[in-house]
């Protein structure tokens, strides 16, 4: 397997990318087309809401046809935080969003810091900005 590094890290899963979203863009028009339309019913909404839930993520793992990209939580990544981060800024890993989490988790242990501190300070929330910043690349081949 090739070095992971922010060109590359991307991945299509074949059963999110290639059925459940077309599924769920159909199945959106279609339920906007039905919803305009007099006499919509209750078996209508079923459908809509059973292709909704293949796309719904479940922490629980029951999810039909979830992606599993990234962290479902974060908190792996705050015991990592806890092992890696000073004191100062264990303390603000609460101001952290989810999408900030998920950038910050391919930085190595020694720019974490760095990274996390800016990322706080200048409030960046863009994840392809924060993964830019990143130097030395942590790979994370555990998700899906």
């Amino acid at each position: 397997m090739d070095a992971q590094n922010f060109a590359n890290h991307g991945r299509y899963v074949p059963v999110y990318h290639f059925f459940a979203v077309p599924v769920l863009a159909v199945n959106l028009f279609w339920s906007l087309y039905w919803i305009s339309k007099p006499g919509f019913s209750f078996a209508d909404s079923l459908w809509r809401d059973f292709c909704r839930g293949l796309g719904h993520r479940d922490p629980r793992g029951s999810d039909v046809c979830a992606r599993g990209a990234g962290p479902r939580h974060p908190f792996g990544e705050r015991l990592r935080y806890a092992q890696v981060l000073p004191a100062d800024l264990q303390a603000r890993t609460g101001e952290l969003t989810i999408a900030q989490i998920v950038s910050l988790r391919f930085a190595c242990d020694a720019e974490l810091p760095v990274l996390a501190r800016k990322v706080l300070d200048e409030k960046l929330t863009e994840r392809k900005a924060i993964k830019q910043l990143i130097k030395s690349w942590r790979p994370d081949y555990q998700r899906a």
